[in-house]
């Protein structure tokens, strides 16, 4: 087959202690998975989940032990940080029960969903869709891939961001609303999961505002940090 001009390389994200690395399919993100982050955005309780994409070339891929470089965006004066653990899915499936969850995932990582937030609000305004806040270029910072059985409990890992060194975000993936295996029963009732797929699990209270020059440094216990500057 040919084609009248070069397709998009394949985007991959590095795997601690592998030479191969992981393709990436599709970005999930889950929305407001944090009490405390729902109640700072305005809501409250137990919604049902509610998910959006990124595309995958909207990765900012980090190695293990360097510093990522982030453009500020354009359009924006409000770009905030939204720090996440991230679910890579190493087996794919559909209508995937809670309790069988876990054997579809291949590995996790720390991941940054960055927000134009001005321009979300503005399209919630409207009633429009908020693409444009959510899944512009070079929104997904992410590190490396670790595997699952090098994870330890990632269920009760603490999740934290820094930036220029104070405390931004604070919390314990246990406090999730929804768990990762209900997250993944939920979204592959509505999507069929393919090998490939990061979900994008929800971020902690205490999102702001970064500006250029700004480095932001996050964490999951157990997976390692991602360091990124703003450029």
């Amino acid at each position: 087959m040919s084609y009248l001009f070069s397709p998009t390389p394949i985007v991959s994200v590095p795997v601690l202690g592998k030479t191969e690395t992981f393709p990436v399919h599709r970005i999930y993100c889950v929305g407001r998975n944090y009490e405390e982050h729902a109640k700072e955005m305005g809501f409250t309780g137990r919604e049902p989940p509610f998910f959006f994409l990124k595309p995958a070339d909207s990765l900012v891929v980090v190695e293990a032990g360097q510093t990522g470089t982030m453009p500020y965006p354009s359009l924006t004066h409000n770009l905030h940080h939204e720090i996440e653990l991230v679910v890579a899915i190493g087996q794919g499936g559909k209508n995937i029960q809670a309790a069988d969850a876990d054997k579809h995932i291949y590995g996790y990582a720390v991941g940054l969903d960055m927000t134009r937030r001005d321009l979300q609000n503005d399209m919630k305004k409207q009633g429009r869709p908020w693409c444009i806040g959510k899944a512009f270029d070079h929104s997904a910072p992410i590190g490396p891939i670790t595997p699952k059985a090098q994870a330890g409990d990632v269920n009760k890992a603490e999740i934290s961001l820094q930036v220029n060194g104070a405390d931004r975000q604070r919390s314990n993936v246990a406090k999730l609303i929804w768990s990762v295996a209900e997250t993944i029963e939920h979204l592959s009732a509505a999507w069929e999961l393919q090998p490939g797929d990061l979900i994008f699990t929800g971020t902690p209270e205490g999102v702001a505002a970064v500006v250029q020059g700004d480095v932001l440094s996050g964490q999951v216990a157990g997976l390692g940090r991602l360091d990124v500057r703003i450029g």
